[in-house]
Order: C-alpha cells, then sequence, then structure tokens
C-alpha cells in the first residue's frame, strides 16, 4: 500500500543552521526534522521543503512533506515533532496531503519579508533579525524604485550566482511593498518563484537607493541589463524571512 502524504508548515530562527538543505558537515533545519522524523516514523523519512533558505536566513511559513505509514493522528504530528526538536524549529500544523501534492513544484506563489533597523543604535532584541543601517534611508525613493521589480522580469542581474544552470531567470513578482514602523523597515516581496540571493539582491540595490548612491529610476535599466555587477550588493541573511507560501 502507497504510504500517506503528509504537509507540514515550519517556523524557525535560521541563526543557528547553515540554511535549510542538508548539508554533508552542517547542520540544518531540514536534517534536525528528519532525526525527529525518523523517530516518530521508525524509519528514515525524507522531508522535502518547498524550497530553501541559506544560512542564517529565518521562516514563518516553509511549507515540507514527507511520505509516512504511521498511526500518530494528524493534529498530533506537531506535538510529537516538537518535542524532538530544539525550540528554535516549530511545526506549526499539520495535514494529510493528496499523493501528487509536492512542497516545492506545487507552489504558485512565495512571500518574503525583508526586515532592516534604520537608526544609529540597534535594539539587542531585533539584532538576530533585522539588519542593521545607521545612515538614514529615503524611504519614498525606495518605494519608487520598487515599482519597476513589479511585473515579469528577465532577474540575471539580481540573482547571485547568474551561472546557475536554471531553465529561466524570468520570474513574475506580483507585489514589493515597503513600510515603516519608527525605525523598522520591512519590505514584503511576493512572487511566482525566486532565483539564489534574488530577493537579497533586491533589497541591497534598493538600500543603496535610500542612502542616495544610486537613482529611484536605475532599477530598470540594471534589469535591461541582464549581468550581475557590482553594483547589485547582497544585503545581510539575518532581515530575510519565508513568509508565507501559496499553493
Amino acid at each position: 500500500m502507497p504510504k500517506q502524504r503528509y504537509r507540514i508548515t515550519v517556523a524557525y530562527d535560521g541563526t543557528a543552521y547553515a540554511g535549510w538543505q542538508i548539508q554533508p558537515k552542517d547542520e540544518t533545519v531540514q536534517s534536525v526534522l528528519e532525526r525527529a522524523l525518523q523517530k516518530m516514523c521508525g524509519s528514515r523519512t525524507r522531508l522535502h521543503g518547498s524550497g530553501r533558505t541559506d544560512q542564517g536566513v529565518h521562516a514563518r511559513g516553509q511549507v515540507a512533506h514527507f511520505d509516512a505509514d504511521i498511526t500518530v493522528p494528524v493534529s498530533k504530528i506537531p506535538i510529537v515533532l516538537n518535542t524532538l526538536i530544539p525550540s528554535d524549529i516549530r511545526v506549526l500544523s499539520a495535514r494529510k496531503a493528496v499523493s501528487d501534492f509536492h512542497a516545492r513544484r506545487s507552489t504558485t506563489a512565495k512571500e518574503y519579508r525583508y526586515f532592516i533597523w534604520n537608526a544609529p543604535m540597534i535594539d539587542p532584541f531585533e539584532r538576530l533579525y533585522c539588519t542593521h543601517v545607521r545612515r538614514p534611508l529615503d524611504i519614498s525613493a525606495m518605494r519608487c524604485a520598487a515599482k519597476a521589480f513589479v511585473g515579469r522580469h528577465n532577474f540575471r542581474a539580481f540573482t547571485a550566482n547568474p551561472k546557475t544552470d536554471v531553465p529561466s531567470h524570468t520570474r513574475n513578482i506580483f507585489h514589493l511593498r515597503i513600510s515603516r514602523s519608527g525605525p523598522k523597515i520591512c519590505i514584503s516581496v511576493k512572487g511566482d518563484g525566486f532565483l539564489y540571493k534574488m530577493v537579497r539582491s533586491m533589497v541591497g540595490y534598493l538600500l543603496r537607493v535610500g542612502a542616495g548612491e544610486v537613482s529611484a529610476g536605475s532599477v530598470g535599466a540594471v534589469i535591461s541589463s541582464a549581468r550581475r555587477t557590482a553594483d547589485v550588493p547582497t544585503a545581510p541573511s539575518s532581515g530575510l524571512f519565508l513568509w508565507k507560501v501559496w499553493y
């Protein structure tokens, strides 16, 4: 008999981990969860995530699936797994999924949020979850520049490794919104998919716009160039969260 497919939603603080995906020598979120699954299921169980997050990147709504033949009620899966994993990773929910559901291939959209603390001194309780930018940022200019990212474009200029063998560098960005509450800035990006370090590269360029180093109108030309250069920096990982995945 085929095993039942399960879908889980996971939140984690990525500070202590070398990203989501299993690494040969480093601890990752996936490796922690797979060890817990092995204990719950009684055999090695492969976990498939909606996508990779890099070292130091966090998640509020990572989605993953696994196949298992277990007697644990689906409502108890988060409780069981959370007793087997460290407290900086939490399984928020679990549900049964149809056999052809795939956490990565079935996605229709993802939202990332990037947080910036824009003040001379950072709140110590925010230091792991925001990028600290001391110099003033022009939010109006950043919002103006953000409009150029929206839509379907070739984002080769905004991937950290443009030579990566991917079928296409074209992605559709549904929205890129920038909000501010006191010193805390949130950049929310939703799209049908993202290239390697694409969000951090977009944020890195928007920070240059906010600092007055480049003009708000320059984004379109960078996109059109389809060429990654040193003009596009990669923002630090600590401010980035995988916020939500749609199916």
